[in-house]
């Protein structure tokens, strides 16, 4: 992997805007690792910080708009998990943009590879992330 690793979570329209990528339709950037998940609702604050601590740069969260979620509030949980990341993050003096959440519908793929851009781009302005 070149450059900074990124890892991705996809769920719900997450998922489905990220399958044509996932198909290489649409490359993404060679740091991102995607990982699809049933709905973000499953994704806990500790897979975020493991994703950190075993290598990746940054994490993002990507899933269904808000209101839109097919297990009614998965999204909603998952953002208060990214912002709980975030706070912990900034509380032991790691940059909070590290971790972040994107909403998008089933029909946005290019919406998805934006917002994997758009993250792959943070990350890599970010300095390395020191690990011990």
């Amino acid at each position: 992997m070149s450059g900074p690793a990124a890892a991705t979570v996809a769920a719900g329209g997450g998922a489905d805007a990220a399958a044509p990528s996932a198909n290489a339709r649409t490359p993404l950037p060679p740091s991102v690792r995607l990982v699809l998940v049933p709905c973000t609702g499953r994704v806990a604050p500790l897979h975020l910080l493991e994703a950190l601590a075993g290598g990746a740069d940054g994490v993002m969260v990507a899933g269904c708009l808000e209101g839109q979620c097919h297990y009614r509030e998965g999204n909603l949980n998952a953002l208060d998990r990214v912002l709980l990341v975030q706070r912990l993050l900034a509380a032991i003096g790691v940059e909070p943009e590290r971790a972040r959440m994107f909403t998008m519908s089933a029909g946005e793929p290019p919406k998805f590879v934006a917002a994997v851009r758009e993250m792959d781009r943070v990350v890599a302005a970010l300095p390395p992330l020191e690990r011990s």
